[in-house]
């Protein structure tokens, strides 16, 4: 007899999941792990002093460029506010004016209307006589063209008084523009210097004292080369005076039967142009150890372009504002025929300038907690030079 089918059903199997919920545990540990890992890493490496000093160095040199802009603002804002200051005079007297003439009106249309007017037949009829009746039309005729004219003059004044009024708020609102600029400038350069304070106030007595050796060097640097630069402009102006007595020498040997009639026109020039250096260096050096300060123009404090422009005037020339103008002024000169006086222009995009004192040296105001001072025109990039005047 076969045997019979269980009819029990088949216990299902169940899988252990205590694998995966290990698997996942350790996952989360790991993650756990690394995150603290990352957490505790290594802050990121202090800079280096060099890079600091080139750090406050390009603040510094923002600092510059926007302090030019500043001027720049505070010039045409000054101008612009004279502008509007003279239109708003001249509306006031063309308001008196607009009012007399009112006035004037005013009058005529009173007495027209205290007199009254008759047809010219009805005046002719109450006339005592004909010659007195033409001699009170032409009266009439007169008054009427005054009047006339009085309303031209009115009309005429109102239409003046309008067109100032225009221009006056025009000129309002490009003041309201430069003041604008002017505050966005000054907040620029608080804000870079500011930046540069925060980043040296960091450093330690150490690293500050090391900032300093670096920044004695590069001084060092600079004033070789500027030794260099004088001791070949000394042998160019002896080779031009050994050429110059040469040349007076061979004049000398000739039969001497000139006039001597010559004007000398070109040494009475070159002595003008060395009085004018005289007066402006000694105007410079008369400032040094004076600070600079952003936007100052003397006589207590100077920024770059306010000591060259307060120096040469000085000497009787006026020179504009900023950097950016002043580089447009008189005439292009090569570093190796600069002469005393002369200004040199510092940067691709010109935010500093100082004033030539011979043998590669300059007197110029440095910047933000210097004082003006002298120093090698190599100490900083040089963009090119000009001889005002």
């Amino acid at each position: 007899m076969p045997a019979l089918a269980s009819h029990r059903k088949p216990r299902p199997r169940v899988r252990s999941t205590t694998p995966a919920i290990g698997f996942t545990t350790a996952a989360l540990a790991s993650v756990t792990l690394l995150s603290t890992q990352s957490a505790l890493a290594a802050p990121a490496p202090k800079p280096s002093i060099e890079d600091v000093q080139k750090k406050v160095d390009g603040l510094y040199r923002q600092a510059g460029t926007a302090t030019q802009h500043y001027d720049q603002a505070k010039e045409a804002s000054a101008k612009q506010r004279a502008k509007v200051d003279m239109l708003l005079d001249d509306i006031a007297k063309r308001a008196d004016k607009l009012n007399d003439a009112r006035r004037t009106l005013g009058n005529y249309a009173a007495a027209q209307y205290r007199d009254g007017a008759l047809a010219p037949t009805a005046t002719f009829f109450l006339a005592n006589d004909p010659q007195s009746f033409f001699d009170q039309t032409h009266l009439m005729n007169r008054m009427a063209a005054n009047q006339q004219q009085a309303v031209t003059d009115f009309r005429t004044k109102q239409a003046e008084a309008s067109k100032k009024r225009a221009e006056a708020v025009t000129s309002l609102e490009t003041l309201t523009e430069s003041q604008t600029r002017l505050r966005t400038s000054k907040q620029h350069v608080q804000d870079k210097l500011a930046e540069a304070r925060t980043l040296l106030s960091k450093l330690t007595a150490e690293e500050k004292a090391r900032l300093a050796e670096l920044e004695q060097k590069r001084k060092d640097e600079a004033r070789l080369k500027a030794a260099e630069l004088a001791k070949k402009q000394a042998a160019a102006k002896a080779e031009a005076d050994r050429k110059a007595k040469e040349a007076e020498s061979a004049t000398g040997a000739g039969t001497g039967t000139g006039t001597g009639t010559g004007t000398g026109s070109g040494s009475g020039s070159d002595s003008s142009a060395t009085t004018k250096a005289e007066k402006v260096l000694a105007f410079a050096r008369a400032q040094i150890g004076k600070p600079y300060v952003w936007g100052a123009t003397g006589p207590s404090s100077y920024d770059c372009s306010g000591l060259t422009q307060a120096a040469w005037k000085a000497a009787g020339v006026t020179l504009p504002r900023t950097t950016w103008d002043q580089v447009e002024v008189g005439t292009r000169i090569a570093t190796a025929d600069l002469r005393p006086g002369d200004l040199v222009f510092f940067y691709d995009d010109i935010s500093h300038v100082g004033i030539y004192k011979g043998d590669g040296m300059m007197i110029h105001a440095p910047k933000p907690g210097a004082n003006v001072r002298e120093e090698s025109i190599y100490y900083m990039p040089i963009y090119g030079s000009v001889r005002p005047g």
